[in-house]
């Protein structure tokens, strides 16, 4: 029995268009590897300013999450832990909240969690732009002392790697 044409072709049009969402995946998470990181300015929930730049000198976790995020709620805790562990050291957490969070609901999530690390509120999106459009959380950026990003990550960190970087970077 021949297999019709259209099949063979619909298959082979699924096969190329994975391979080339595959392809758009990896070139993602390997092209913003010692790119620079945008030098955002950023206002924290008590109304402190800040900018990237002003963190050079430091390993910077940049983190992306949302509320409404049950992988970014649930990876807090190891968040905060890695602050702990990494902060003495030169280690600064910097937590940006979605532009679609309500503000008054992240402020609530941070008080009752007792976050010791900045957070800022995205209000109109344009931190999410200036790192390469983020629309998915969590997402997190790892920036170098000199100012570069080391790594990127969409999905929950694999925080055993993490702090093995953190110890290497802040040697």
């Amino acid at each position: 029995m021949k297999t019709p044409r259209s099949f063979v072709a619909g298959v082979v049009a699924l096969v190329v268009a994975l391979a080339v969402a595959l392809a758009v995946v990896f070139a993602w998470q390997g092209t913003a590897k010692r790119n620079p990181a945008p030098d955002v300015a950023y206002t924290l929930l008590d109304g402190r300013q800040g900018t990237l730049r002003a963190l050079r000198g430091k390993v910077v976790l940049v983190s992306f999450w949302s509320m409404n995020c049950d992988t970014c709620v649930n990876e807090m805790p190891s968040i905060v832990a890695t602050d702990g562990m990494f902060r003495a050291r030169g280690y600064e957490t910097l937590a940006i909240a979605m532009s679609y969070d309500p503000p008054n609901y992240v402020v609530s999530f941070v008080q009752t969690r007792q976050l010791p690390f900045p957070v800022a509120l995205d209000v109109d999106g344009a931190h999410a732009r200036a790192f390469g459009n983020v629309q998915l959380t969590p997402t997190s950026f790892i920036i170098g002392k000199d100012g570069r990003i080391l790594e990127q990550k969409l999905g929950e960190l694999d925080f055993v790697k993490l702090r093995a970087l953190l110890d290497r970077e802040l040697s």
